[in-house]
């Protein structure tokens, strides 16, 4: 199994340095990014062969994850129920 795990400090300017090529070659079961810094609407990934599990950020240009999986969980958890941490 092949888990990434990338802080990419903003999703749509690593997008345009070549994210996607990057993403294709790596063949990651599990890809996780953190630091989106979006939120929803403002980016649209055609990853094929992959589930998209995004968590937005409340504040706009702050935070932010999203794991992709090339197989589907047998379930997903948003936030940990802490109202500090989750937001």
């Amino acid at each position: 199994m092949k888990l990434i795990s990338w802080n990419v400090n903003g999703i749509r300017a690593c997008v345009q340095k070549g994210f996607l090529d990057f993403f294709k070659e790596a063949d990651a079961d599990i890809f996780c990014i953190q630091e989106t810094k979006m939120q929803e609407g403002q980016l649209k990934l055609e990853l094929e062969g992959y589930y998209q599990y995004w968590n937005y950020a409340v504040k706009k240009g702050y935070s932010g994850t999203a794991v992709f999986t090339k197989k589907e969980p047998l379930s997903v958890t948003y936030g940990m129920g802490i109202e500090a941490h989750d937001q």
